[in-house]
């Protein structure tokens, strides 16, 4: 099941990159190695029910079943102990990686409201980009009426990029819609 996104970055990003920026070798262009989906639930220590509902939402938009994450340590003014229940991550590569992305580029971005494009410097400088979305309605496999409440969403694109303009020019190639 060959991606039409990942046949586009074969077919027209790469040849664009190597022109672009002159890689000799085919395995010099920046590729994206995976997509990380996390939320994180600090209400879960006060609302068991908070993570099953997260679990549900984080499955139907990546089409995988996430992990829990726990507390590295304790923290006594936020009433927590290590190895509490904070959050949920789904680590995405392959065919699931090039499907998530564009349903982000192609659906889930374009209904937000008061959409502008992504903020250009959210990279990390490795080559890495970072995206924080502030609720999991935007993709459109949620429905609205089971949603026990709002949850932001942080998207994380690793890519193999040195740097954060090849990067930035990998991404806007793939049809992400940078703010100008």
């Amino acid at each position: 099941m060959n991606n039409q996104l990942h046949q586009r970055y074969l077919d027209e990003v790469v040849p664009a990159l190597r022109k672009e920026f002159g890689y000799g070798n085919p395995m010099q262009v920046p590729r994206l190695d995976k997509i990380v989906v996390n939320i994180g639930l600090g209400e879960a220590l006060q609302n068991a029910k908070a993570m099953d509902a997260a679990v549900g939402d984080l499955t139907i938009i990546t089409g995988q079943k996430p992990i829990v994450t726990r507390a590295k340590r304790s923290i006594a003014q936020f009433r927590l102990r290590t190895g509490n229940a904070i959050g949920l991550k789904v680590t995405l590569r392959g065919d699931r990686m090039w499907d998530f992305l564009e349903r982000l580029t192609r659906l889930a971005l374009p209904r937000i409201r008061d959409f502008r494009g992504v903020p250009s410097r959210s990279f990390d400088g490795r080559g890495n980009y970072s995206l924080g979305l502030r609720e999991q309605l935007a993709f459109p496999e949620i429905d609205y009426d089971r949603v026990d409440r709002l949850r932001g969403l942080e998207v994380s694109i690793v890519t193999s990029a040195q740097t954060d303009e090849e990067s930035k020019r990998l991404l806007a190639l793939l049809g992400m819609p940078f703010a100008s």
